[in-house]
């Protein structure tokens, strides 16, 4: 028996696109048995190997692994002797061998012991795995990559009594009992798939079912399996299940291929979910909800997550990526299609909004700081760090412009194309563009390097009215910074929505000139563009990168009154939040400079006065309405000032805005609650959940100019609330708005005692009090990693605490002393030696230090510094660090 070593390898290679080659010995099947036990699970592989055409004889087996006990190897039947082979932690190699061979390899491996939640692992006492992106060598030596395809049969034997639930990839072929009280089930996976897409669970689970009629009239039975008592907390995934099915085949023409499709939610889950082929598994937190557990936000995030690993079955698992420099390739199609499925399932305005605001919050500051990396990386040394805004978000608004373009028939063309021609391949971005370049006849070689170049575009924008001409020009000048290993940049091509907007609406011009164009959207390729709208009759007001049409930063100076008339009147309701919101950030940034210079600040009447009109509207959707009259977060603030970064003062110059607003709507929040007429039973649709969002709104702004009635309503609603949606608003509002230690500290206790057993909710309550900021909040958060149901081995109660404090608090995190840094810092460190994945995404809170005012910058930076000398890194933390630091 040959145990490798576990010890952590800081001294990764670093893996290049440019070097990538195909697989020496391809593998046309995999027969997995799995002897599943806590401590000792016996794994025996039988895979049979050819070698590739062209690659000579003599030519080494080289598979991948990492941490295996190794108990046996077999070529052929015959059993290999030591001396044949050459085992390394990460590495078996094998060598002389012939054309043709059957590789059987049997290992021990001990899923109790495994915290780092990455191969086959233990969660509340079941089996499960996790293999993307390189989990699978942690089962097994393999060649674990994902353009090694192959087809599975996997059998799973047990305890009967502790695991009476056998799942695996595919259709279940075969199971029955054993003399020695296990019991075993087969499982077989008729697609070809890589190895990241293997699945398993062995556990005592219950399950909810329901049968699907799939469009070409074959029956499906989709299972959902959760913790023994929880399955009526199901019924909304299952919902939002058989609702992405149906619309995936009615827009995409994609239909489900196996005669089961499983869903198991487990409680340790590094992150979301796993869309393994049939066997889909989920962090429990995006599958469990009801209207006493779970807010109207959560509901959306179920619907949407189980949206966008189902719509994996074809972008990412039918069709996967050749290596994972092509990560994006699955991750941003797939999440351009669950924005889609959610858009269709709401308000496509309120989803496109809060789209671009969670790329705004977590790519732009990504691609603007030390991590920032191309869509499709050139190089990396640790995979798990690159799943990421860029990819996913990015990845997305990439497909989003090919869409804008083209336009929706050559764009769905060439999606169609793409399925046909690529189904059962591992495939590339170029093979991804060329099936659009071929359906609609197009060249998008430029527009390519979205791909391959890291950074925001900025477009700087000028226009200029010639009225005795009747000509309106707008003057485009496109740049892109440098990045990390990026100095230089060439000229993107992006479309660009524009429209012009007058007293009467928008303004049509009789001709235009200086771009190529389709309806509104403007092709800019060049470095500049001045494009000249001919027979405008009134000056209009420039409503540019309408719905947010490419993911660039605009700089075009509107005149506050040009902003509020936006906000008002723009048909494209994007840029009507955007004008409001472009309105509120420069308030914020003017009033930050004024208190620091002791001064009052001053506020935009007509400002003021569009929100109150705004909140009062009715021909307005609720949803829509609290989004206008939210405020950019402190964070988004921080990214718009870009450096010098005073996290206090911002808050101050925020708060005092709500303040503000808060007291213009005290004469009309009554009567718009009392229009909103909410609804007495909890549904979680597009408008019940607008209305309760706006309506806590007003609660809070309330709050904020000092409502006495407003304070003592809140603490009512928190005893009264019938939903988890106005219970959570109601505890934050207590926590953050209200001046009383006794009755915060009753409303704790109050929440803690009532969901103490439900773990989703408790992270909740930690959630809750991690976001109130202050100086006091890291003692705060301290004491909180001390309590009793506080655990670093559960990345949900991890990320509760530590990463809602590091990221959710700025205030706190960026206290002047440094010692939100430290305390973070030192979170990291412990972390690491329990699960590196989740303790290098803690890391990336640190990824806007350098944009930091001075005494602040230094002290993040010497808590950086400090954790760097440590000797003991996994490979994920060394290789955020070493980029951060670089």
């Amino acid at each position: 028996m040959l145990r490798t070593d576990t010890a952590p390898n800081t001294e990764a290679p670093t893996i290049k696109l440019k070097n990538y080659k195909p697989f020496d010995y391809p593998i046309s099947s995999v027969d997995l048995d799995f002897k599943l036990h806590p401590t000792a699970t016996i794994v025996t592989s039988t895979v049979n190997y050819r070698r590739r055409k062209g690659v000579k004889a003599g030519a080494p087996l080289k598979l991948d692994g990492d941490g295996l006990k190794l108990v046996s190897i077999k070529l052929n039947g015959e059993v290999l002797k030591n001396s044949d082979f050459k085992a390394t932690p990460q590495l078996l190699t094998i060598r002389n061998l012939p054309t043709k061979f059957i590789l059987e390899i049997v290992t021990e491996i001990d899923p109790t012991a495994n915290t780092a939640l990455s191969g086959l692992y233990r969660s509340g006492g079941n089996y499960c795995t996790q293999c993307e992106a390189e989990g699978f060598r942690r089962i097994t030596y393999f060649p674990d990559r994902p353009d090694v395809l192959a087809v599975y049969t996997t059998r799973i034997e047990a305890d009967k009594k502790e695991n009476p639930i056998l799942l695996g990839n595919g259709n279940p072929q075969k199971k029955g009992k054993l003399a020695n009280g296990n019991h075993f089930a087969i499982w077989h996976d008729p697609h070809p798939k890589p190895a990241y897409l293997f699945a398993l669970v062995g556990g005592d689970l219950g399950a909810v079912f329901e049968n699907y009629l799939t469009s070409d009239g074959r029956k499906v039975k989709l299972g959902i399996y959760v913790e023994k008592g929880k399955e009526d907390r199901t019924s909304y995934a299952m919902d939002a299940l058989v609702r992405s099915m149906k619309w995936d085949e009615e827009v995409f023409g994609c239909v489900y291929d196996l005669d089961v499709f499983n869903i198991v939610a487990v409680s340790d889950f590094n992150m979301g979910a796993m869309e393994n082929k049939g066997l889909n598994i989920f962090n429990d937190k995006y599958v469990l909800a009801d209207k006493d557990t779970a807010t109207d936000a959560t509901f959306a995030q179920v619907e949407a997550i189980i949206a966008h690993e189902y719509f994996h079955n074809w972008t990412g698992n039918r069709i996967t990526c050749r290596d994972w420099f092509q990560l994006c390739l699955k991750e941003g199609l797939t999440v351009f299609r669950d924005q889609e499925f959610s858009s269709d399932m709401r308000s496509r305005p309120v989803q496109r909004i809060a789209d671009v605001a969670q790329l705004r919050a977590r790519q732009f500051p990504e691609d603007a700081g030390p991590l920032s990396h191309c869509v499709r990386p050139e190089a990396y040394k640790e995979i798990n760090n690159f799943y990421t805004a860029t990819i996913y978000e990015k990845g997305a608004e990439i497909v989003r412009m090919i869409q804008t373009l083209l336009g929706n028939k050559k764009f769905r063309k060439g999606i169609a194309l793409y399925l046909k021609r690529h189904d059962g391949d591992a495939a590339t971005i170029e093979d991804f563009i060329k099936s659009f370049e071929d359906a609609a006849k197009v060249d998008l070689s430029q527009f390519a390097l979205w791909y391959s170049q890291a950074g925001t575009p900025r477009l700087m924008v000028s226009t200029n009215y010639d009225s005795a001409r009747q000509i309106y020009s707008v003057e485009v000048e496109q740049s892109l910074s440098p990045t990390p290993g990026q100095p230089r940049k060439k000229l993107m091509h992006m479309p660009l929505r524009i429209g012009l907007v007058g007293k009467n609406g928008d303004i049509k011009a009789k001709t235009i000139e200086g771009a190529d164009y389709r309806d509104d959207v403007f092709e800019i390729k060049a470095r500049k563009h001045k494009i000249k709208f001919l027979g405008i009759k009134e000056r209009p007001i420039l409503s540019i990168n309408r719905n947010f049409s490419a993911p660039v930063e605009v700089d075009y100076r509107h005149t506050d009154k040009d902003l509020i008339f936006l906000a008002k009147n723009d048909h494209d309701l994007f840029n009507r939040w955007q004008a409001i919101r472009t309105s509120a950030t420069k308030q914020i940034i003017n009033a930050m400079r004024s208190i620091l210079r002791k001064k009052k600040p001053k506020w935009n009447a007509d400002y003021l006065t569009a929100i109150v009109d705004i909140a009062c509207d009715d021909t307005l959707e609720p949803a829509f309405r609290a989004s206008m009259i939210s405020l950019p977060s402190e964070s988004d603030i921080a990214q718009t000032l870009g450096k010098n970064i005073d996290p206090d003062a911002i808050h101050t110059a925020r708060n005092s805005l709500q303040v503000e607003i808060g007291e213009a709507l005290q004469g009309v929040s009554t009567s718009v609650l009392k229009a909103l007429k909410l609804p007495k039973d909890f549904i979680s649709d597009a408008e019940g959940s607008g209305k309760r969002k706006l309506a806590n709104m007003l609660t809070v702004y309330g709050l904020h100019a000092g409502n006495e009635a407003i304070e003592k309503q809140v603490v009512k609603n928190f005893k009264a609330a019938k939903n988890m949606t106005d219970k959570e608003a109601a505890f934050s509002a207590i926590l953050n708005h209200l001046d009383d230690p006794e009755i915060a500290e009753q409303t704790i206790a109050s929440f803690y005692n009532k969901y103490k057993t439900d773990p989703i909710v408790i992270d909740k309550w930690f959630m809750l009090q991690a976001m109130v900021g202050g100086r006091k909040s890291v003692s705060y958060v301290k004491q909180l990693c001390k309590h009793e149901d506080f655990t670093w081995t559960n990345p949900n109660r991890v990320r509760s605490v530590i990463a809602v404090f590091s990221s959710a608090n700025p205030t706190g995190f960026n206290r002047k002393d440094g010692e939100g840094y430290r305390f973070v810092a030192k979170s990291i460190k412990k972390l690491d030696g329990i699960n590196p994945q989740t303790a290098a995404r803690l890391l990336t809170a640190f990824g806007s230090w350098k944009m930091l005012e001075p005494s602040r910058r230094k002290l993040a930076h010497a808590s950086l510094k400090s954790l760097s000398a440590e000797k003991k890194l996994s490979r994920d933390v060394r290789d955020i660090l070493d980029r951060m630091l670089a």
